[in-house]
């Protein structure tokens, strides 16, 4: 299983405490983690204004060591510690570690942002075999050796790819995808590129979306959209929302 937690979660101990009695009852579970508001404050602080597009970060050289700081120091220890007091064997990683994501740099106004290209599946494979968690911070090596950005989002499709998880899970605070202010049970591919073109599916959520129906086409079981309490749901065999399909 590959579970996909956002900055936000990270700010909330009770969230990890119940994040990491969840996680020790799965026996291989690799964790990819943003990490939004800890750069937001990073940011903040060294006067660095962050910009978006298209619910991405705009990432230039300032924004980029931010956003390392931020990702594989700060967000990355936070999640280690909090899963380590629940007994998990966490692991602090990032797609850099071992080349384990590799990643091609997008063109346009992005910046030094990436898109991944590919997972090291089978170094993924040994450290859950090993009774280890990878938690993977996003930041990853481009095909020239550069460090880029990449979203959160992106990466947790990619590693669930490439690892053919039975199953990809995006934490999310909302508890699925909202229509009309009500989280869904289940979306269909055609349902979701229709309510992100009408913009029920606001710019925070399409790159989830996006990367579980990216997921879905190659040959990922099934991807959840939910939140803490849907995970547990989805542990003791209950339907939760929202399961994405194509």
């Amino acid at each position: 299983m590959v579970i996909k937690i956002g900055g936000s979660e990270l700010e909330n101990e009770s969230f990890l405490e119940g994040l990491g009695r969840a996680v020790v009852h799965w026996p291989e579970v690799v964790i990819v983690h943003g990490g939004g508001p800890t750069n937001n404050k990073l940011s903040e602080r060294l006067g660095i204004a962050p910009r978006f597009l298209g619910g991405q970060r705009v990432t230039d050289e300032a924004t980029l060591e931010v956003a390392v700081l931020g990702l594989t120091g700060g967000a990355s220890t936070r999640l280690v510690a909090g899963l380590v007091r629940q007994g998990v064997k966490a692991l602090g990683l990032s797609g850099v570690d071992a080349g384990l994501v590799k990643t091609r740099q997008v063109e346009g106004e992005l910046g030094l942002v990436g898109m991944p290209v590919g997972v090291d599946a089978d170094g993924l494979r040994a450290l859950t075999a090993a009774g280890f968690t990878p938690c993977l911070s996003p930041i990853s090596l481009g095909e020239r050796g550069q460090l880029l950005n990449v979203n959160a989002d992106f990466v947790a499709s990619a590693v669930a790819a490439g690892m053919q998880a039975d199953c990809l899970v995006f934490l999310t605070g909302s508890g699925g995808i909202l229509v009309d202010g009500q989280p869904q049970a289940r979306l269909g591919a055609a349902e979701c590129r229709e309510l992100m073109a009408s913009g029920v599916i606001g710019a925070g959520m399409i790159p989830k979306v996006e990367s579980a129906l990216q997921a879905l086409e190659s040959g990922v079981a099934r991807v959840l959209i939910t939140n803490l309490a849907g995970l547990e749901q989805f542990r003791q065999g209950q339907p939760c929302a929202t399961e994405v399909s194509l």
